[in-house]
């Protein structure tokens, strides 16, 4: 599952996202456009923020 299929799924918006894991929303929306590459521990922060298994996120 993609993130922003995820975010999306559960009605987050990258604002959300952004507050609910303190990373920036430019951030947010490079990694979900696949112009940047997340961390692992961002990917966790942000599984986490939208309720999403972290293995589910990154099929």
């Amino acid at each position: 599952m993609q993130i922003r299929t995820a975010r999306e799924y559960a009605g987050l918006t990258q604002e959300a996202v952004s507050l609910r894991t303190g990373i920036r929303i430019a951030t947010i929306s490079d990694i979900e456009q696949g112009h940047a590459s997340a961390r692992l521990d961002s990917l966790i922060r942000i599984a986490d923020a939208i309720g999403v298994p972290l293995p589910k996120l990154v099929e």
